[in-house]
């Protein structure tokens, strides 16, 4: 298992949820397949989250992660996640494969304003 912890800033673009991560080689990625729907219920209590906010990430659970997504199945090159709490599921693209080696069978999330 990976035990590291990343860290993006997803934000609202031409009305879609996306993310620049030049580290990693990504600008404008998008959440679909319901991972936007995810992102919009987790951060509803962020004022502006449109304008950004952070998510942090990890295979491992580590202190603040609010959010568990449990690996539901492959799907279209991607990953969909079930968050059982609130009985939704997201597909996250092969994007994830480059913060992690491969998908994990749990994601711990933590989502907060940017400051």
């Amino acid at each position: 298992m990976n035990n590291s912890i990343s860290v993006i800033k997803p934000y609202k673009w031409e009305g879609m949820g996306v993310f620049d991560d030049p580290n990693v080689g990504l600008v404008k990625e998008p959440f679909v397949g319901g991972a936007d729907t995810l992102i919009d219920h987790a951060t509803s209590h962020i004022l502006n989250a449109n304008q950004g906010f952070i998510a942090v990430f990890s295979a491992g659970n580590f202190p603040d992660a609010k959010i568990v997504l449990e690996w539901a199945r492959e799907e279209f090159s991607g990953n969909v996640y079930r968050w059982s709490e609130k009985g939704m599921e997201g597909w996250l693209c092969p994007a994830l494969l480059r913060y992690l080696k491969q998908p994990p069978a749990k994601l711990y999330v933590q989502v907060k304003a940017a400051e």
